[in-house]
Formats: structure tokens, sequence, C-alpha cells
């Protein structure tokens, strides 16, 4: 799929007239749609389109999801920067904070382009048989995607299901969280059913119907979180044994396994190895642009020409990982602390102690920029969904706490550290905080497992030494504000989440 992705610019520029980011995108014509949808090859490129638009999920979420979560105390040393409202919960900031409308305006993209595709799929004819159902099962898997996504960070929200015209989406307020679940779970029941198990040359990095079911087991799992009284992504619904099957048959199938080496997982020369469910692939190129930029969210200028990388200089500034991360969770020798945090360095004579994360830098492995990484972001793997299933397992579905602990033996190993003999929900979050550090799950563990509002609350006065964090964290801060751009395009279409 790296060579499947040079058709980005094509795909972009043909099937949809741009790469806009905009909830309120005007559908191709008639008749420009009746031109392009020809071929087969033309669906393609308009697959392809739909994947482009999640170029710059991983670098939000590094800001909105793990910079919120209890990883990361990532505040400025100068000035006032974006990021530090989402680290100190800033009520009034968040609702105009460009990371929270991107995160609106690029998932609503992603789910346009899907639409659109889905439209087509439905009534063109140019796309027949097996084709036709992987297309659906690939952008009904990205809408759910998408939409699972939404529902995490804003609760209630517009439930668009076919392209809309301007006029028309400004008729279309938020819908209840338990509809919107209704069409991520009827969309990733169709990509089970219609997605392969398995892709071969170009065409890997394509979603399975593993990733489908991986997928659709987290949407339960996410669902049966508390409510914490506010229309979140929790429904309280307990279908833990909705879940279960699905881990079961993605771990019986056999495909995947837990790698050895807990840095070969993230090696720039191992992609798509066998602990990879799926990610989003990149590739590197000085003319296109087409590589991953997340690498470079939290690493500072200084680290690179430490590591011979001349790069022209452009990091916005260090973001920190907690101490109470790098220093009360992990064990001084867990292999996965010392290849994912860099616990400072000198250079020029000038020391950086703050520690950061690394783990998706490699200078033997750099791009044409600091923005153009030839790495893929890995969205969900193997050690996620055993680690899904003890979370079933210690809720009392499917096994005992004895169980579950026996399933977080082989990252546990890998990482150099004892094996549990049991565990409870508590432990399992921490350890889950350990093995996916940098991979931005945090924030939304601490949420569905019911430990947001304890954990952080009780974290604040351990790392909040510059006094940023100034309230409480509340329940209705535990969702992002509708963004004021939103609001103001439609006076009176959406209301404001409570407490902003």
């Amino acid at each position: 799929m790296k060579r499947f992705l040079l058709l980005i610019t094509a795909a972009c520029t043909l099937a949809l007239g741009g790469c806009e980011k905009d909830l309120d995108q005007v559908p191709i014509s008639n008749g420009s749609v009746d031109t392009f949808y020809r071929t087969a090859t033309d669906f393609d490129q308009a697959m392809t389109a739909v994947y482009s638009s999640l170029r710059g999920y991983p670098d939000r979420e590094i800001i909105l999801s793990e910079v919120r979560s209890d990883n990361m105390y990532a505040i400025s040393a100068i000035g006032s920067r974006d990021w530090d409202a989402i680290n100190n919960f800033s009520p009034a900031l968040l609702v105009i904070n460009p990371y929270v409308s991107d995160a609106w305006t690029s998932d609503y993209l992603t789910i346009f382009r899907a639409n659109t595709l889905l439209d087509q799929l439905a009534t063109n004819g140019a796309v027949t048989g097996a084709l036709q159902a992987r297309y659906e099962g690939e952008a009904k898997f990205l809408r759910a995607f998408m939409y699972l996504d939404l529902v995490r960070k804003f609760g209630r929200v517009p439930l668009l299901d076919k392209a809309l015209t301007p006029q028309q989406s400004l008729a279309v307020k938020r819908s209840d969280v338990k509809d919107v679940y209704g069409l991520i779970i009827g969309d990733l029941q169709t990509a089970v059913a219609n997605l392969p198990t398995s892709y071969t040359a170009a065409n890997v990095g394509r979603p399975t119907k593993y990733a489908a079911e991986g997928l659709l087991a987290l949407t339960y799992l996410t669902r049966s979180g508390p409510t914490y009284g506010i229309d979140g992504p929790g429904l309280a619904s307990n279908e833990y044994n909705l879940a279960l099957p699905l881990l079961n048959d993605i771990i019986g199938s056999g495909r995947y396994s837990v790698l050895p080496n807990y840095g070969n997982v993230f090696a720039y020369n191992n992609e798509n190895n066998a602990e990879v469910l799926w990610d989003i692939q990149y590739v590197s190129s000085a003319t296109l642009g087409l590589g991953a930029s997340f690498p470079n969210v939290v690493i500072p200028d200084s680290y690179y020409t430490l590591n011979g990388l001349a790069f022209t200089a452009g990091s916005v500034e260090i973001k920190p990982c907690s101490n109470d991360l790098v220093n009360t969770s992990y064990a001084t020798n867990d292999a996965r602390k010392t290849f994912s945090i860099q616990q400072g360095y000198t250079y020029a004579g000038l020391t950086e102690n703050r520690p950061f994360y690394k783990k998706y830098f490699s200078a033997a492995g750099k791009g044409a920029s600091r923005t153009d990484w030839p790495i893929n972001y890995i969205v969900m793997r193997y050690a996620d969904i055993l680690m899904m299933k003890a979370e079933c397992q210690v809720r009392g579905i499917g096994g005992s706490a004895a169980d579950a602990a026996a399933l977080l033996t082989p990252m546990r190993t890998r990482a150099a550290q004892t094996a549990y003999t049991t565990i409870d929900l508590p432990g399992l979050m921490e350890e889950r905080r350990r093995e996916f550090a940098g991979e931005n799950l945090r924030w939304n563990d601490l949420m569905r497992s019911g430990l947001a509002l304890t954990t952080m609350n009780a974290w604040v006065p351990k790392d909040d030494v510059s006094n940023k964090i100034t309230r409480p964290i509340t329940a209705n801060l535990l969702l992002y504000p509708v963004p004021q751009n939103e609001l103001s395009a439609a006076p009176g279409l959406y209301e404001q989440n409570p407490g902003y």
C-alpha cells in the first residue's frame, strides 16, 4: 500500500475536488460524479482519497489524547501554545482551539469522502461483485473509525450517512450517542462480512476482516463504559460478551503474534509485521509530501542535530512526558520505557532534562524532511487485542483475573518484567499505560474503564508543578466542546456541551 498511496494526489484532485477541511463540503455535482466514476480504477482512486484524509490523524491524537492524559505534562516554556489548553483543561480556550476544530472537520471530511464513494457504489454499476463488496467494507470501516473518534471526543454529533449539500447539512442536528453507535456497529458488521482476511503486494495496509473485528470489539468495550452522567461515549451497556467472540476470532486465526522484541514492532524496516492489525500507511517523498509528520510533534530541534539530522529548524517545542509515567509507573528496567522515552540529553553544552517520546524516531530511517517520515502509524496491534480480552475477563466475562493475567505474560516477558498471577482493572489499565505509551490510547482507556476522574484528579498535584490546571477535572470536562466555528456557521443548530 506504500505504492498505492502514491495515487493520493491525483485522487484528491480528480475524485474529490481538493483536500479542504470543512464539514460543509459541497459534494461533486452529479455531472462531475458521473464523469469521474466510470471504471474500477476511478473507484480505487476515490478509495485512496478516503485514506488520504487520515494523514493528519496521528498528529492531532498526540495532542487530543496523549497530552490530555496523565502520560504527558505538556505546557509551553515560551509563551502560550495551542496544546496548553488541552493540557490545562481550559474550557474557554478549548471552544476555539484549532486542534479541537481540526478533529471535527477532518473526521467529517473522511466521512464525506466515504459517503460519496458509498453512494456511487450503490447506484453507479461500474464496480460489481467481490470488488464492490470490498470497497463497501473499506469505506464503511473508515466511516465507522471516524464516527468512533467523534463520539469519544464530542459525544453527540451529526449523523451523516450520505453525501449532503451545504444546505442539507445545515438541517442535521446532533444525534443521540446510541444512534451514532448504531451506524458504527452496522458499518463494522458489514466490514467484517465484506473484507478479506489478508492482502498481498500493494494492497497491504488496507483494513482486513480482523481489523474490523478489533474495531468492533473496541466499540462494544467503549459503549460498556460508565456514563459519568454525560452524553459521552459510555452507555454502561455491559456488552463485554459481544466483544469477546470477536477478540477470540482474531486470536484463533493464528495470523498475529506478539513480537519477542518490543522495538521491532515500530522498526522502520519491519512495517506491517505480525503484531500489526491495521496502520495508517506513509511513504516519504520529497516531491509529493506523503510522509508522516507525527514523529516530529514532540521532538526538539537540538535532538535532531545531536543525532546528525540536518533538518531546517521548525519543530515547535518539546512536549514532555509526565514524571508520574516515567518515574512511578515504569520499573527502571522496563524495556518499553528504554525504547519509548528519551530521558534527557546534552547538546552544545546545554542539558535537556525533560523526558519525551522517541518511540517513532529513527535517525537511520529519516525521510525527506522533519514532516516527511516513512514510518506507518499503528492504530491497532495484537497486544491490544490480548489486553482487550483481558479487560473482558477482569469484568467477569470469558475467564478469571488469573486468566487475564496470563494473557499479559508475552508483553511482560519481552519488557523484562515478572509475569502477573492475577490482575484487577486498575492494574490492567496501568499495564496498558506502559505498553501503549505514546500510542495515544491512554485517555480513551481511562474513559471506558471509569477511572478518568479519579486518576486525573489524583495526578494533577503530582505533575502540575506550574499550577496550570486551576480547577478540578469534572465530568463535563471529559468531552471536548463543539468547536465555535461550527456553532457560528449555523447558529442554533447545535447546542454546546455542558461545561463550556
